[in-house]
């Protein structure tokens, strides 16, 4: 995973801040000139926006793969979560001023290896493992911040389950895990 210095966390912050000042105004993503950036903001990257307002979510909104150049997926993401999350109506100019933005900057998910789920739960690291479940045309993710209110991996692992659309008891072979880890811009 790259570690971004403190110079490249702040371009990516101001990126998701003008993204949604921009989406306020002109109603569309903010286009991003790639040669403007730094050369380590332009390689593919996958990340997650997540916006609060008094540290309730306000809107998340992510990517799981890197397909674009991580400025543009910060941007794109941040654009998504103000205006495109479907748990919340659009976001105010009047909620812009009270908002605090965080970013996520996903590793590669790795697939994880188990032959029941009592094997699995004993391989999640909590704090640090986010959590790509699927299974039967399902899928569902948790970002590491998610544990801070499901401390517990049975409780995780259910309420990712339930996240998926899937029953918190399900089981069956042919579940698949993936992990990752994220570097926090806050």
């Amino acid at each position: 995973m790259n570690n971004y210095n403190s110079e490249e966390k702040q371009i990516l912050l101001k990126i998701a801040d003008e993204a949604i000042k921009f989406g306020l105004e002109k109603h569309r993503v903010l286009p991003i000139k790639l040669e403007d950036y730094p050369e380590k903001l332009r390689i593919n990257g996958a990340s997650f926006v997540t916006l609060e307002i008094n540290k309730q979510l306000r809107g998340c909104i992510g990517t799981l793969e890197a397909y674009q150049p991580l400025i543009q997926d910060v941007a794109q993401n941040a654009y998504s979560a103000a205006f495109d999350d479907p748990r919340f109506l659009p976001l105010t100019a009047e909620e812009y001023s009270k908002l605090a933005i965080h970013i996520s900057i996903l590793s590669q998910p790795t697939q994880m290896s188990f032959t029941s789920e009592e094997d699995l739960l004993k391989q999640i690291c909590p704090g640090i493992d986010g959590l790509i479940l699927s299974d039967c045309g399902c899928r569902g993710t948790f970002l590491p911040s998610v544990w801070e209110s499901l401390p517990q991996p049975e409780s995780f692992l259910q309420h990712l389950k339930l996240k998926a659309g899937l029953p918190e008891d399900h089981w069956s072979k042919t579940l698949k895990v993936e992990r990752y880890t994220v570097e926090m811009v806050e």
